[in-house]
């Protein structure tokens, strides 16, 4: 099958990393990487042809043309028309699947804001930020797209309408509470007042008045009603094997920003900590065994990015020597367990749920989040976390006193872990007690 041409137009020296971006997210995307084929003119081969020639060709050959404007209206030829405007104008001439997105500015050019006037009498176009938020509305547009051509009949599970839920499955009110919080944190566009199906729309989470899947995780008023392995289930143990009596065991519900703090708690409340001298203010610092922001990255990880089409779900299990944080599911293609002690790519595996928690703060910078837990923890004191793909997601945390006979620890604390995961996977809910 021919792969979908896409033609990416902008001011380029505006847009610089964001061409970049899209152009190697279209390429190297396991499954975008199969349907489409990018172009920007940085990255053509010298030819023999003047430059409006090339991208005049380049968009009567494309299928979709992708628009990005800004606060540039760029360089202006003879007749005082830029090379941007020029690409729309072919782009609407032919008939060409436009997709328009517009980043939010506070000091756009009279020309710029001219032109997008104009494109918005023929199309719908979408707001970004930054190149988080504009990888999500591409990835949204382009599966729409599949789907409308009946490419791709089957969505990403993010991206996938709830075969039950309905907008009255929505909670109005956590959605008010996410755009208080996401405007302050991420300057978001709406505040409290605005319609929530608008905001759910602008974030890609409903279409049509059905909802996404993506949609019932964020805000719905009882997600697990319609995706009951989207609990978090923890548990605590006296040793460092699988092994009853178990001292506290909870299955935690909700959506996923009330499973990421539920599950946070349970496992800060149960780790020792370290009380500092007092101060003048007759108050004393306390350090918590393991670093918050580390054991809170770790989670927000594993309920973001695990496979949500398994039956098994999120479990953070507390041993004498170690937290292990298990996630259904397998790495992005091309992506190690070593390359995530570094700075990588970010590749979320549900991209319609991992921008929101972005947005909201859950997540600080996508493709970071490792590499912190790992440093932190080593600045700790503590030894190295490690992470471990098998028919799971594994990410083990050691705790203070682990580091003799931990290689023991390893061996038979995981290999009984695996163990009990496959039991877990069969037994559904009923899995540990």
């Amino acid at each position: 099958m021919d792969r979908t041409r896409v033609f990416i137009s902008s001011v380029q020296d505006e847009f610089v990393r964001e061409r970049s971006m899209l152009f190697d997210y279209l390429r190297q995307d396991a499954l975008l990487g199969q349907l489409f084929e990018p172009f920007i003119f940085e990255r053509t081969e010298a030819w023999d042809k003047s430059a409006q020639d090339v991208y005049l060709s380049q968009v009567r050959m494309c299928d979709i043309y992708i628009g990005l404007f800004g606060e540039k209206y760029g360089y202006e030829d003879a007749k005082g028309i830029s090379p941007t405007e020029r690409e729309y104008d072919s782009a609407a001439q032919l008939h060409k699947t436009r997709l328009i997105y517009v980043k939010r500015t506070v000091n756009r050019d009279k020309k710029e804001t001219a032109l997008i006037s104009k494109i918005e009498k023929d199309v719908v176009r979408k707001s970004f930020a930054d190149e988080n938020e504009l990888k999500a509305e591409v990835y949204a547009s382009l599966i729409r797209y599949l789907e409308e051509k009946e490419i791709l009949r089957l969505f990403p599970f993010d991206a996938s309408f709830s075969r039950a839920a309905i907008l009255d499955d929505i909670d109005e009110q956590k959605i008010k509470n996410f755009v208080a919080r996401a405007r302050i944190k991420r300057n978001f566009p709406f505040d409290e007042s605005a319609d929530y199906r608008t905001v759910l729309s602008h974030l890609n989470l409903v279409a049509g008045g059905k909802v996404t899947n993506a949609a019932v995780l964020l805000f719905g008023k009882r997600p697990q009603k319609f995706l009951i392995n989207s609990s978090v289930k923890c548990c605590q143990f006296y040793g460092n094997i699988i092994e009853k009596p178990i001292p506290s065991y909870h299955i935690y519900e909700g959506d996923v920003f009330e499973l990421i703090d539920q599950a946070v708690s349970f496992v800060m409340s149960r780790i020792n900590a370290k009380v500092g001298d007092r101060d003048k203010s007759v108050l004393a610092d306390v350090e918590p065994e393991l670093p918050l922001p580390a054991v809170t990255e770790a989670i927000v990880n594993a309920v973001c990015h695990r496979d949500y089409t398994s039956n098994a779900s999120v479990q953070v299990m507390l041993f004498k020597d170690r937290l292990e944080i298990w996630n259904p599911g397998q790495l992005p293609y091309g992506l190690t367990t070593e390359m995530l002690k570094t700075h990588h790519r970010s590749q979320p595996a549900n991209l319609l749920l991992a921008v929101p928690m972005y947005l909201y703060g859950s997540i600080e910078q996508m493709g970071t989040g490792t590499e912190m837990i790992v440093r932190m923890c080593r600045e700790h004191g503590l030894p190295t976390p490690e992470f471990q793909q098998s028919e799971i997601f594994q990410l083990t945390f050691w705790r203070h006193g682990a580091k003799s006979g931990r290689k023991k620890s390893v061996k038979t604390a995981t290999e009984n872990g695996h163990r009990s995961h496959r039991k877990i996977n069969r037994q559904s809910a009923a899995n540990i007690g």
